[in-house]
């Protein structure tokens, strides 16, 4: 089992900045792509970015393109979501996930088995 636990969501301005922490505890994350999702009020969860298991990899949805920066430090057992740039639209819960390295789509939900509680994140304009 693996347990993650987020944290730095807050209240920000538009055009501001955040950076998300998701801490894992109980196993080894080797192996593991380390996923990031949202979901705003009456919405569906989804997908915002990732970093793969050796962190050769990383994807992103097209609305956080250039914006957001996935990043690891396993020494940590730590993931990271740094938000530049942030908008109104950019205001969700956010969780983080992670799950055995896939020959399937990194940004479907279904490819991670392990998820955190959820931070929230609120853009004031």
């Amino acid at each position: 089992q693996v347990q993650l636990a987020e944290s730095g969501g807050g209240l920000v301005q538009v055009g501001g900045s955040l950076r998300l922490s998701c801490v894992a505890s109980g196993r080894t994350l080797r192996f593991h792509n380390m996923g990031w999702f949202r979901q705003a009020p009456g919405k569906e969860r989804e997908f915002v970015g990732m970093v793969g298991w050796d962190k050769n990899i990383t994807r992103y949805a097209d609305s956080v393109k250039d914006r957001f920066t996935v990043s690891r430090d396993d020494a940590k057992m730590t993931a990271y979501l740094q938000m530049d740039s942030l908008e109104p639209e950019d205001a969700a819960v956010y969780y983080c996930a992670s799950g055995l390295k896939t020959t399937g789509s990194v940004s479907s939900s279904r490819a991670y088995s392990y998820w955190g509680q959820g931070t929230q994140v609120t853009v004031s304009s």
